[in-house]
């Protein structure tokens, strides 16, 4: 079972949570999901199976998308509704102030995340420090926000379509919103609408896999490992070059009518009969492909 589930989470679950139970009702050991999602969020978390995890890290890269509640007036230690108020304020904003308000979050910019997150330091996520009483000081990240869409403006509510990059806290984007505005705010509900190359319509619930497993019509919904890499451009190997690949021996060969590779740039390698074999790395120095991600699949007899 290599590939990716596209899941649909429910609140209250967390990403573990969902992990946890599609590994036992798949009975696979090799499961992880790509980016993670709150608790009360919802939405499209994929969950990676078998060799599909040694791809999860790219299924980020084309970004996410958030449909997001906003509420004024109420800032959380959280920055969402599950945390403790620390301060309100009364609302008196209107559509036209805030949607004057949401250029000057588009593009690349540094946010600070919140305190209650999963990042870790010193191995642990700095949520239990938070949750300890700690002091916690986050530094700025880099980040990027492609676009921001008003979608509906009911005070003290605000709904607002979000494109991101990853790496980026809705959290944070309405703690600082509201900052902005005057009247602090905090998220008051988050779904995931895109995650990499899946949306939300193409997600299915765990209810939905449990008996897609029980049924045997589960591969209609896992997608092939290589669905992530997908953007990047790719190369056929023959046998020889297989063989070197398997081996994490260097390769050499043309990108006939292409672009000359970049540093680092990454490669699809498939196999003659189609098998997606793994990720090669350019180096430019040697002027060769470096095997950078190998699956194990099987070769086929001579």
């Amino acid at each position: 079972m290599d590939g990716i589930f596209s899941i649909n989470k429910a609140p209250v679950m967390t990403s573990h949570d969902v992990v946890a139970r599609v590994r036992r009702l798949a009975q696979q050991r090799r499961v992880g999901h790509a980016g993670t999602l709150d608790p009360a969020a919802t939405g499209v978390l994929p969950v990676c199976m078998g060799q599909a995890t040694r791809v999860a890290e790219y299924l980020s890269e084309s970004g996410k998308a958030y449909r997001a509640t906003i509420r004024f007036g109420a800032v959380t230690d959280t920055y969402d509704a599950e945390g403790t108020i620390l301060r309100e304020a009364p609302v008196t904003l209107d559509e036209r102030t805030i949607a004057a308000a949401l250029p000057a979050f588009l593009g690349e910019q540094l946010q600070v995340p919140p305190a209650y997150s999963a990042i870790k330091r010193g191995g642990q996520p700095i949520y239990k420090a938070a949750r300890a009483g700690e002091s916690v000081v986050l530094e700025p990240r880099p980040i990027v926000i492609y676009a921001l869409r008003l979608i509906a403006w009911d005070p003290p509510d605000l709904v607002l379509d979000v494109e991101c990059g990853k790496g980026t806290y809705i959290r944070s984007l309405a703690f600082d919103l509201g900052e902005r505005l005057g009247c602090g705010a905090h998220l008051a509900g988050l779904v995931r609408t895109r995650s990499g190359p899946f949306t939300l319509a193409q997600s299915i619930t765990l209810e939905a896999l449990e008996a897609a497993l029980a049924d045997n019509t589960w591969q209609d919904y896992l997608y092939a490992p290589d669905e992530a890499l997908l953007e990047r451009r790719a190369a056929i190997l023959e046998h020889a070059s297989e063989d070197r690949l398997r081996t994490g021996q260097p390769l050499r060969f043309e990108t006939r009518g292409e672009m000359e590779p970049g540093e680092g740039e990454l490669l699809r390698a498939y196999s003659t009969d189609g098998r997606f074999l793994g990720i090669l790395r350019w180096q430019t120095a040697a002027g060769t492909w470096q095997p950078h991600k190998v699956l194990q699949v099987a070769p086929v007899e001579d």
